[in-house]
C-alpha cells in the first residue's frame, strides 16, 4: 500500500515566508548530501565525487555536458552553493525542497525547472513509496535532485560510461530526455507488481472472498488513486516540455520527447484501467459474499424441509393417547422409522430432478 508517512506529513514550512524561503519539507535526514558529477563529450568522460558545490563551477561554462546528480535535499547550506554557483532562481531552490510538488515544468532565465515523480515498490512491506525528482536544464548541464539513493539513472549512467546510443554525442537536453525516460519506464514495473496484486485479488474476491479481501480492495483503490494524483500531471509536463520553443530544447531531441509523451499515455491509460477494475472488484466481492450466503440459506433450508414431515410423523406418534392405531402394534415403531425414511428419501430425488442439490 501507499506508504501512510507520506500520505499524512503535515507541511513543514511555516506560514508567511518570504518567496524563495529554503525549507525542506522532507523526512529529516543526519546523512551528509552526496553530489556525483559526470562530465562527457563524444570522446571523454570524467567522472568524481564533490565534497562542495563550488568543485562544479569551473564546469558550469564547459564545452561538455556537465551532469551533477544531489542526493539528499535536507542540507539547506548545500543547495545554496548550488544555486549560487549555477544562477538558479530562489523561487526554483524553494521548489526543490519542498517534496510535495505537483510534476511541473517552468522556464527562467538560462534554465528550465521539471519536477517529476518516481516510484518505489517495497517488496517486503508491499508498499508503493514516492519521490520527487528535480531536474534544472541549462545549456551545458543538467542538475538532478534526489531526496534518497533509490537511484533510477544508474542505466543512463552506464550508456554514458559505455558510449552506446546517442547520449555522449548529444547535448544536456537529450540527457534530461534520457532521465525523464528513465522515470517513466520505471512506471511500467510499479504498474506490473500492482497488476499481479490486482489478479490476486480479483481471484480471491470470486472463489475465497474474506474480510480481508475487502480490505485489500480499499487499499488497491486508496493507491491508485494516489498513483493517478502523481503521474496525470506528467503528460502536461513532457507536452509543456516538448512544446517549449526554448532555445534549451534542441529540434531533434524533441522528437524523443515525444515518445515519452506516449509512453505516459499509455502508462494512464493503464492506470484507468486498473481504477475501473477495482471498482469493478468491490462489486464482485458483494456478489460472491451475496451467492456465498445464498449457498449456505439453501442447504440449511433443503435441511429444514426433509425434516418438517419427519418431525411431523414423530410428533404424532409421540403424543401418547391411548387409542391410537397400531400403538400395541409389535411392528409398530420399525415401521414408523422406515416412514420416516422413505419420506426423507423421496424428498432428496425429488430435490435432485428439480436440480436443487
Amino acid at each position: 500500500m501507499v506508504s501512510k508517512r507520506r500520505l499524512m506529513r503535515r507541511r513543514a514550512k511555516e506560514p508567511g515566508l518570504p518567496p524563495g524561503a529554503l525549507v525542506y519539507t522532507g523526512e529529516k535526514r543526519v546523512e551528509r548530501s552526496t553530489l556525483k558529477l559526470i562530465d562527457y563529450d563524444s570522446g571523454n568522460i570524467e567522472e568524481r565525487d564533490l565534497e562542495s558545490a563550488e568543485e562544479c563551477i569551473p564546469f558550469k561554462d564547459s564545452p561538455t555536458v556537465t551532469w551533477l546528480n544531489v542526493v539528499g535535499l535536507h542540507d539547506t547550506a548545500v543547495m545554496e552553493q548550488i544555486g549560487a554557483a549555477f544562477g538558479l532562481h530562489p523561487l526554483v531552490l524553494e521548489d526543490i525542497l519542498n517534496t510535495r510538488q505537483r510534476p511541473k515544468y517552468e522556464e527562467y532565465k538560462g534554465h528550465a525547472f521539471l519536477v517529476l515523480k518516481t516510484l518505489h515498490y517495497n517488496e517486503v512491506d508491499r508498499e508503493i513509496d514516492t519521490e520527487q525528482i528535480s531536474l534544472i536544464l541549462g545549456p551545458n548541464f543538467v542538475i538532478s535532485f534526489q531526496e534518497i539513493e533509490e537511484d533510477p539513472f544508474s542505466p543512463i549512467r552506464e550508456r554514458i560510461r559505455s558510449s552506446r546510443g546517442r547520449i555522449r554525442g548529444s547535448g544536456a537536453d537529450y540527457l534530461t530526455y534520457a532521465l525523464m525516460d528513465a522515470v517513466v519506464d520505471h512506471y511500467f514495473v510499479i504498474l506490473e507488481k500492482v497488476g499481479d496484486r490486482l489478479e490476486d485479488t480479483g481471484e480471491e474476491a470470486v472463489n475465497d472472498p474474506t474480510p480481508r479481501t475487502l480490505g485489500d480492495i480499499q487499499t488497491l483503490r486508496r493507491e491508485l488513486n494516489y498513483l493517478r494524483r502523481s503521474i496525470w500531471p506528467l503528460r502536461e509536463v513532457v507536452s509543456a516540455f516538448e512544446r517549449s520553443g526554448s532555445d534549451l530544447v534542441r529540434e531533434g531531441t524533441a522528437i524523443y520527447v515525444r515518445d515519452v509523451y506516449d509512453h505516459t499515455i499509455q502508462v494512464i491509460e493503464t492506470l484507468e484501467s486498473y481504477r475501473d477494475i477495482v471498482s469493478g472488484m468491490f462489486d464482485t466481492y458483494l456478489s460472491s459474499v451475496s451467492n456465498r450466503m445464498n449457498e449456505v440459506m439453501k442447504v440449511l433450508t433443503i435441511i429444514a424441509t426433509i425434516f418438517i414431515p419427519v418431525t411431523f410423523v414423530a410428533g404424532v406418534y409421540g403424543m401418547n393417547f391411548r387409542h391410537m392405531p397400531e400403538l400395541d402394534w409389535p411392528w409398530a415403531y420399525p415401521a414408523a422409522l422406515v416412514i420416516m425414511l422413505a419420506v426423507a428419501v423421496g424428498m432428496i430425488v425429488y430435490f435432485r430432478r428439480k436440480r436443487w442439490l
